[in-house]
């Protein structure tokens, strides 16, 4: 009960903040895959229906025996025309009378708060037929209202085609509640124009340790002026990335694992070590991190979900100049690191009458449909973790602007070997008190000292 009423007062406070950034993933602006910058398709012929336009039966899931369902989802240029790629497939290739009305909410808080909000007055009849839900939030949802949720693990899913590591966090004691969506399978961008001008080509950023990344990183700056990565001060990433990387997390056994954690505390000395050799850029906010840093072009590299492609590829004049590969990693020596950072899944409320029809649209779509991911890619830019999707001829393109390389295969095919690791519901906690840390031994404070105060202050955020 004690978490229930937690959970209710968190969302309420989130729902009241305002929305800003690329998007509003884990209760911030600065992460997750719900990027305004992703360009989706034309969307003309969707069912669509803005939050100020719900009325009625909108708000609600659809009647016993109806071929309509009603889906909430974020996003109108990434999710959202994924989803609809996903109703037209199911129309045209199974059942012509299918209806889907896609509702679009400001942000996945709006989808999160109308789950507490069900949950807070015991009634579910108010939530569509399913919602678009984040993935590092859907394990506690489903711990505090379990009742709002009809499990999936029936459908006729091949779950093995799909990424570990996506699959861990709709997968809730066994029991398979979501079908994925989207993944953020983690890019190591560059612009290999600038690398060239330092001596290096995008095959010495493969399989390299970090610090071969900042001698190569010094380089760069010294050459070009150019830094070969940034960083979003106030929601830090980068440290659950290179620590993912590593098959290592935050939390061990539910708890904070910081300061004994020898993989944590060398990642976080690395950033402070590339801050300090002008390796990595630190941007005050995402709007500096997005529009100063990267659209301003003051970077030889991005790293970050696969969401982020759009906003490096606003600066049209560097148009097949840049190439994607792998993360460094501490030891390197040829081992390439893989994280994810963003995504989320479809998921079936209780106050679905058609389960049945919610259920066989899911499986027949993001399922494992190549007509549905083909065209969620080329309609929003939607990656698949559907590991047979990620190899059709679609994926298969070269993308201009990345000098015609395949970068959607190889995204696809980098987010299957991401490690699973501990996942926690104080994941955006961690990274906000973690980030801190770093900042303060960025401007001189002790980093052992920054890590002791971070994780005390997390353990009384877990335990309170």
């Amino acid at each position: 009960m004690k978490r229930k009423v937690l959970s209710m007062m968190l969302v309420a406070a989130m729902a009241a903040s305002a929305l800003a950034g690329c998007g509003d993933s884990g209760g911030d602006s600065n992460s997750g895959n719900n990027s305004s910058d992703n360009k989706g398709g034309d969307n003309s012929g969707s069912d669509t229906k803005q939050d100020d336009e719900k009325e009625g039966d909108d708000k609600g899931g659809s009647s016993n025996g109806s071929k309509k369902l009603t889906v909430y989802a974020w996003d109108g240029s990434f999710n959202i025309p994924a989803i609809q790629a996903a109703a037209d497939d199911y129309k045209k290739n199974v059942d012509p009378d299918f209806e889907l009305d896609i509702v679009e909410q400001s942000g996945s808080k709006d989808v999160e708060q109308a789950i507490t909000l069900a949950a807070s007055g015991n009634d579910y009849s108010t939530l569509p037929d399913m919602v678009l839900f984040q993935d590092h939030y859907i394990q506690r949802y489903v711990a505090d209202y379990p009742d709002a949720w009809i499990p999936v693990g029936d459908v006729d899913v091949d779950w093995s085609d799909f990424s570990e590591e996506k699959l861990s966090y709709s997968t809730i004691n066994d029991t398979h509640y979501g079908v994925p969506v989207d993944g953020g399978t983690v890019i190591c961008a560059y612009r290999v124009d600038l690398l060239e001008q330092a001596g290096y080509k995008i095959d010495d950023m493969k399989g390299i340790s970090w610090d071969e990344f900042i001698k190569i990183g010094q380089d760069v700056y010294d050459k070009t002026g150019k830094y070969l990565a940034t960083i979003n001060s106030d929601g830090n990433d980068f440290i659950y990335m290179m620590l993912q990387a590593e098959g290592v997390s935050q939390f061990k056994d539910g708890k904070p694992y910081i300061t004994e954690n020898e993989k944590l505390v060398k990642v976080c000395e690395l950033i402070v070590e590339m801050a300090q050799k002008n390796v990595l850029y630190f941007a005050n906010s995402w709007d500096d991190y997005t529009n100063q840093v990267i659209v301003g072009d003051m970077v030889a590299g991005v790293m970050n979900g696969n969401w982020i492609i759009p906003t490096i590829q606003k600066v049209k004049e560097n148009s097949g100049k840049w190439e994607i590969t792998s993360m460094p990693t501490i030891d390197g020596g040829g081992k390439e690191g893989y994280a994810s950072n963003g995504g989320s899944s479809l998921y079936i409320t209780s106050n679905c009458q058609n389960a049945d029809l919610a259920k066989d649209f899911l499986a027949k779509t993001f399922g494992g449909s190549t007509e549905t991911y083909d065209n969620a890619l080329k309609n929003g830019g939607v990656v698949t973790t559907c590991i047979s999707a990620g190899q059709s001829k679609v994926y298969k393109e070269g993308v201009e602007y990345f000098n015609n390389t395949p970068i959607y295969e190889q995204i696809a095919e980098m987010g299957s070997h991401v490690p699973v690791i501990e996942q926690s519901d104080f994941h955006y906690t961690c990274r906000e008190m973690l980030g801190a840390a770093i900042i303060n031994a960025q401007n001189g404070a002790d980093l052992m000292d920054e890590l002791k105060k971070a994780e005390e202050q997390l353990t009384f955020s877990m335990e309170g």
